[in-house]
């Protein structure tokens, strides 16, 4: 008989002593997670990316900001697999070339993308929607009829307690508010223990309070794994932001901290307005 939630009542882990042996190995020696160089993509004659440059630390929560049109997504599609660019070069660590890689293979590199409408099967229970979303799982038929093992217990409770609904395990995703299916959403993710998660718009459509308790949740997630948000929420941003990456028309047109930033004429110029 499969063994079901009242398992989950053991202890929880620390989410960094769950080992990442299914990961192959990433070179952070120099400190840095993530390398975009010279990334030129073009759709029918238009520049969406123009060149564009990134670094971002190893463990580091970056924001991209920018107009629509900027080349934020682009850039999302490019390091997941989705688009494959003109020239340049996406690096994951210094050893692990992205570029020509599809999608399921960086997946299975560590990288995680949350698009900003939340995807969760909102038929089944919060449990069903992790035990599901488990890295390397059997066929979703087993998943549903067979048991726990340790290791899915331990990685469930762990998730759990970061999202903030281990209330909720028996609750069908779809009866879920829209901030808690985001949060599902990202601890779906988060059951393969990414080391890299790209995040967009996750405060769209929040109440306030919602937003802010998202906002904590991606600040905590930091450190142990690399973390870049695409947001144009500025409340949000100013929250979570240690360093932001402004972007327009495919170029990075600034890079600083929010102090920075808001201080910084071209960006007040192009983007943030009046408002500041």
């Amino acid at each position: 008989m499969r063994r079901g939630p009242p398992e989950l009542l053991k202890p929880l882990l620390k989410f960094e002593s769950i080992k990442n042996d299914h990961f192959p190995y990433v070179d952070v020696s120099h400190s840095v997670g993530l390398y975009v160089e010279g990334l030129t993509v073009t759709f029918d004659g238009f520049r969406a990316l123009d060149g564009f440059n990134l670094y971002v630390d190893d463990g580091e929560l970056r924001c991209l900001i920018g107009a629509n049109g900027a080349g934020k997504t682009t850039l999302m599609d490019v390091i997941t697999g989705r688009t494959k660019p003109d020239s340049g070069e996406v690096y994951f660590g210094q050893n692990i070339n992205l570029i020509g890689k599809t999608e399921t293979e960086i997946a299975q590199l560590g990288i995680a993308r949350k698009f900003q409408n939340p995807t969760v099967f909102e038929h089944q229970t919060v449990l069903s929607n992790l035990e599901l979303a488990l890295h390397g799982k059997r066929g979703i038929f087993d998943t549903l009829v067979g048991d726990f093992s340790s290791d899915d217990l331990d990685r469930i409770n762990e998730v759990l307690a970061i999202i903030g609904l281990k209330d909720r395990i028996k609750s069908p995703a779809g009866s879920l508010s829209h901030g808690q299916k985001q949060w599902l959403e990202i601890g779906m993710l988060l059951s393969a223990n990414p080391r890299l998660l790209l995040v967009d718009e996750p405060a769209a459509g929040m109440t306030r309070g919602e937003a802010e308790r998202t906002a904590e949740l991606l600040k905590d997630l930091a450190g142990d794994r690399t973390i870049i948000v695409i947001e144009h929420d500025m409340e949000f941003i100013r929250s979570i932001a240690n360093k932001v990456t402004v972007m327009h028309q495919g170029q990075m047109l600034a890079e600083g901290s929010m102090t920075e930033i808001k201080k910084n004429p071209s960006v007040l110029e192009v983007y943030l307005g009046e408002e500041y």
